[in-house]
Formats: C-alpha cells, sequence, structure tokens
C-alpha cells in the first residue's frame, strides 16, 4: 500500500476503508475498543502507543511504520532525576581535568565496578559514580589502551540510559559508535544504540542500521571467535526485535533464524568482549523467539518457551535485565490465558529480583493496569504492586 499523508488518524481511517471494515470489525480485529479505532481517527487521541499501533497494523496487515508518522510520544518512568540527571549533565559539560590525573588502571578498575552495579540492578549507585568516571576517562591519555576504556564507558553510560530514559541515551551511544576501534567495537555499539532506538519506535532504522552492520561482520564460520558470534548474533535480534513490531513476518523469522546460527556456534551462553554487559547464546535466542510470539498474541507458545529455560539464571557479571524482560513476556502470557493470579506472581518475582529496573519498565505498569481492568476487587498485594509499578489510578 502507498504511503498515505496526513496524521496517524487518517492513515488509519485510509487503511480501514481500504480493507472494508468498520470501526467495530477493527476495533475487535486488534483487539482494542471501539472508543480508541474512534479516538485516533477522529484526532482526538494523537499519542498512540508502538504497540497499539502494531495491533492496529496487524489488523489491517499493514507495516507498523506505514501508520506511525512519528515515534510515539516517550513515556517518562517514575525514576527520580537525580539518578539519571548528573549522567546526562556529565555528558554535556566541558572536558575537565579531575583534582588528580586518572591513570588507566584506576578508571579500568572503577569501570568494573560500575559493570557489577549495572549486573545487579543497583541504578542509584551507578547514577551517583557515572559522572566521575565520565569524566576520568575523558582526562585520559590518547594512546589506545585509553581509548578503548573511553569507549567502554560509554557502552556503559548508553546501557544504563537506555534503562532509564532512553530519550537521552542518543548521545553515549554515539559517542561511543565515535570510539570505537574496530568494526567489532562498533558492531557492540550498534547493538546498544539499537535498544532505545526501539523503545523509542524507530523501527525502520534499527533494521536499517543493524543489517548494515551485520553485513560487515559477518563471522567465518570455520574460524570466528565467540565475541564475533555474539555481537553479529546482537545484531541479528535487533533486526528481528524491529521486524516483528514493524509486522514483517518474514524478515523477523530470518533474523531469528541467523541469530540460532549465532548461537550454535557459540553452543553456550557467553558475556564477552568488546563490552561484557550482554549475554548471547542459546537462551538469549530463546528469549527473544518468546517476545516474538508475545507481540505476536501467542502465549500459549510463550509459556511453551519459558519451560525450555525457565531454571537458567543469569551468570555472574552480566545483566539480569533480559532474564527479566522474559519474565514480563510470561506474566503477559498468564495474563491473556485469564490466570492473573500467575500473573501477579511472576511480576512480584521480578520486582523482588530487580526492583529498580521493574519501575522503568512501561511494559510491566501496562500488564498490571489489565489487571486491575479486569478484577472487580484487589487483594492487598495487587494494590501494593500497583502502587509500586506507578500503575495511573
Amino acid at each position: 500500500m502507498p504511503e498515505a499523508p496526513g496524521t496517524i488518524g487518517q492513515r488509519l481511517q485510509i487503511a480501514r476503508k481500504r480493507r472494508g471494515l468498520s470501526q467495530s470489525e477493527l476495533a475487535k480485529a486488534a483487539d482494542l475498543s471501539v472508543s480508541t479505532v474512534r479516538k485516533l481517527e477522529q484526532g482526538e487521541r494523537t499519542d498512540v502507543r508502538l504497540e497499539t499501533a502494531h495491533q492496529l497494523a496487524r489488523a489491517l496487515g499493514v507495516t507498523t511504520t506505514h501508520l506511525l508518522t512519528e515515534a510515539p510520544t516517550p513515556w517518562q518512568p517514575a525514576i527520580p532525576e537525580d539518578i539519571w540527571r548528573p549522567t546526562v549533565a556529565a555528558l554535556a559539560a566541558p572536558p575537565a581535568q579531575p583534582p588528580e590525573p586518572p591513570t588507566t588502571a584506576g578508571v579500568s578498575g572503577a569501570l568494573a565496578g560500575g559493570r557489577a552495579l549495572f549486573a545487579t540492578e543497583r541504578y542509584d549507585s551507578l547514577g551517583g559514580m557515572l559522572p566521575a568516571l565520565i569524566r576520568d576517562a575523558g582526562a585520559l591519555d590518547d594512546s589506545q589502551p585509553a581509548r578503548r576504556l573511553r569507549y567502554q564507558v560509554m557502552q556503559l553510560v548508553t546501557s544504563f540510559l537506555a534503562q532509564l530514559r532512553h530519550e537521552v541515551a542518543a548521545d553515549a551511544a554515539q559517542r561511543a559508535l565515535e570510539l570505537a576501534t574496530d568494526e567489532l567495537d562498533g558492531g557492540a555499539a550498534v547493538v546498544a544504540e539499537c535498544a532505545p532506538m526501539l523503545r523509542r519506535g524507530r523501527l525502520a532504522d534499527v533494521a536499517e542500521l543493524a543489517t548494515r552492520w551485520a553485513d560487515d561482520i559477518e563471522p567465518r564460520i570455520s574460524r570466528a571467535r565467540p565475541e564475533e558470534w555474539a555481537v553479529w548474533g546482537g545484531l541479528q535480534l535487533r533486526i528481528g526485535a524491529a521486524s516483528v513490531r514493524d509486522n514483517r513476518k518474514q524478515e523477523a523469522a530470518d533474523a531469528l533464524r541467523m541469530a540460532h546460527i549465532a548461537a550454535v556456534g557459540l553452543g553456550r551462553e557467553v558475556i564477552s568482549a568488546p563490552d561484557y554487559l550482554r549475554h548471547f547464546g542459546p537462551v538469549t535466542v530463546t528469549h527473544q523467539r518468546a517476545e516474538h510470539a508475545a507481540i505476536q498474541r501467542r502465549p500459549d507458545r510463550v509459556l511453551r518457551l519459558h519451560s525450555a529455560v525457565r531454571e537458567w539464571v543469569p551468570a555472574q557479571g552480566g545483566g539480569k535485565s533480559g532474564r527479566c524482560r522474559h519474565l514480563l513476556d510470561v506474566a503477559d502470557a498468564h495474563l491473556r490465558l485469564r490466570d492473573e493470579a500467575r500473573c501477579v506472581r511472576v511480576l512480584q518475582q521480578v520486582r523482588a529480583e530487580a526492583p529498580q529496573w521493574i519501575v522503568a519498565q512501561r511494559y510491566a505498569q501496562d500488564i498490571m493496569g489489565r489487571v486491575i481492568e479486569r478484577r472487580r476487587t484487589l487483594t492487598p498485594e495487587m494494590r501494593e504492586l500497583a502502587d509500586a509499578l506507578g500503575v495511573p489510578l
């Protein structure tokens, strides 16, 4: 279908009429309320979420990108500014010399401490140390080891901001890419950069960027190193994530198949260079398969895939956000199968494991919001969880 002009409401109305659907028929096919469809078409709502746009696109047989004229309005998580604002200010500040000249050994040690804080989702402590780490890394000399450290610091900053305030992560991601010393570093920087881009709805940009870098660094099967498989596989997962959200089913399936090849090449779950922040391997690919199934409204498949990796726990030194994101898909699947109690138990499990992470996830808030809509009354545990996640009254 050619590009339609105007607002999302105008595009939606044109696509609906081309498919011969009434507003109520489209709402039923997209699992949305008639009120939502009507308000979008009449321009009463313009802050459509990416998930809502995807549901409409699936029902209409068009791409999500076709409906979206702009990125969805950024959601602001209930994260105190004093956790992330100093890091953003440090990125914008001119180079400064610390009280004592920094050393590569000192910066390397501080970086290792920052990675440990990120891996355990202690974002408040990490936010407190990152400004000084950015300053000290910037004050190092221009040697290759110093440049490498600056790159790794920017990767950590990108991952931190992508979790808490994704709309301001782009600067750190671009700096990391500029500091990359080879294609593998660049590919890892792109894997990190794509995460906030996905959350902002830039689906076509993610697919194009990740595909270009994946083509450039595709490993030679006979002699690929673990970090090559991990970065290339991570790029394939980003391609798949963008494609499935854009209702491009074949491209999504192809990307998952490529990621599976990388996981088989590794044979195990690893946390490898260049940035030591992300897992990659068979479990990560299974988590992504479950995410695709969740987006495609296949809760039974989500739970079957989860059963294969139920007992896996992240390796020491690796972040838990990937596993926790998978558990949100599991909670969503239980809710779609009308098992509210299990859904809430999974949310409580995630909150217990990563309390600072879950409050920054709109997905968790939305799941809990749907639980509330279905219930006549809430248990005390449900009310407490809803308050903790910041579900609007």
